[in-house]
């Protein structure tokens, strides 16, 4: 009897061990950028994919960007994040960017290379680069307009109550602008609005 006793118990360890043990295996799979996926209330990969989408098909189909073949010189000062989380604002603006020159709607004045470019300039008329090939002086191109954001969110809960869940609801706002520099007003502005709610269980894993 205490043998077989024995025998189940090993048994019972080992079944034991082998589900403790592949429970606690990483695994991984390959998943399409296109797909939505949402661990949690939080903003995630999913939710830019959607903000990027609807700002920049908004922002090249009105004016003063879209109806014209015109291509006007733009510089984007970031979307300023007013939440209380790190999220990558500069990720948005810059996927933004990418659509609006891939749609052949704008031009963009690269300021984050330009310290490289005066950099580059300096050494030219050092004395190292011959006059025929180094680039002229003072003929960058000024901007016409000006790109900017502000990201803000809104966390609420259910107030304390006797239930198994607590349900949170998250709002994130994004609002973008484009601003003409010699007039200094709004051309065109825009928004994206992602409201989502989590029923979260008091004890779980």
């Amino acid at each position: 009897m205490n043998n077989r006793f024995a025998i189940y118990t090993g048994a019972f360890a080992c079944i034991l061990g082998l589900l403790l043990f592949s429970g606690c295996r990483t695994t991984t799979r390959d998943i399409s950028p296109d797909e939505t996926i949402h661990y949690d209330e939080d903003y995630d990969f999913s939710d830019k994919r959607a903000i990027v989408s609807a700002l920049a098909e908004s922002i090249t189909a009105r004016p003063p960007l879209g109806g014209t073949d015109e291509r006007p010189v733009v510089i984007s000062y970031g979307i300023a994040n007013r939440t209380t989380e790190h999220i990558s604002t500069g990720g948005i603006m810059d996927d933004i960017r990418q659509k609006i020159i891939a749609a052949g709607k704008a031009r963009f004045v690269n300021e984050r290379q330009r310290e490289h470019i005066e950099e580059e300039l300096r050494y030219q008329y050092g004395g190292n680069v011959s006059p025929q090939t180094r680039i002229a002086m003072a003929r960058q191109v000024g901007a016409e307009y000006m790109l900017t954001g502000t990201l803000r969110s809104i966390e609420k809960q259910q107030p304390d109550q006797v239930r198994f869940k607590r349900r949170t609801l998250k709002y994130y706002s994004l609002t973008l602008e484009l601003t003409g520099i010699e007039s200094g007003l709004i051309e065109w502005t825009d928004s994206v609005e992602i409201v989502r709610e989590a029923a979260k269980p008091f004890i779980g894993w």
